[in-house]
């Protein structure tokens, strides 16, 4: 009888005790660069592709082989920080207007949404995008960017629009898992 008001017990606390975030990550998978200083979790199922001079990481949906999230890295300009560099909308509308959707791309990038999070004394701007091709199909964008060591980072997750709201809590779960150090 004791044995089993022991594991009771035990069960109980354990799952009373258990971190609320494990949840958000079901589906998930780790990725740690600890070269670059970064990570991030990324959907189960996806593969890592190597891009010859294109972002630091790219992996990719097995089945929807364009939907993908990657991380790229530039210099930041004269060491400034990610607040110095513009508010979350200015970043924004400078990542549609030159990466997104650049003049003579026939893409068109409408900016739904730009907020600031901070995580571990870090700021990060998370961006929400829908792009239009010009052959009619559209993305959904995500980015996450935040400065660290002299360097913009920038985790970018897309996916097809039509697929968007089926898969929208993972990627969201994924964009705001992305960490610099």
């Amino acid at each position: 009888m004791w044995k089993r008001i022991t594991l009771i017990l035990l069960l109980v606390l354990t799952f009373s005790m258990t971190n609320p975030g494990t949840a958000t990550a079901a589906g998930l998978k780790s990725f740690v660069d600890t070269q670059d200083g970064y990570q991030f979790l990324y959907p189960n199922g996806w593969l890592q592709v190597k891009v010859a001079n294109g972002p630091d990481v790219v992996f990719h949906d097995l089945i929807e082989a364009t939907e993908n999230v990657s991380v790229v890295i530039s210099p930041v300009p004269e060491g400034k920080n990610l607040v110095e560099l513009g508010t979350p909308t200015e970043i924004g509308y400078k990542l549609q207007k030159n990466a997104l959707a650049p003049e003579g791309s026939g893409r068109t990038a409408e900016l739904v949404n730009a907020e600031e999070k901070e995580v571990k004394d870090k700021k990060y701007y998370i961006l929400e995008y829908v792009i239009q091709f010009p052959n009619g199909k559209k993305r959904h964008d995500l980015a996450s960017i935040a400065t660290s060591r002299g360097k913009l980072f920038t985790f970018n997750a897309s996916v097809a629009e039509r697929r968007w709201r089926r898969v929208k809590k993972i990627i969201r779960d994924s964009v705001n898992s992305f960490e610099v150090y």
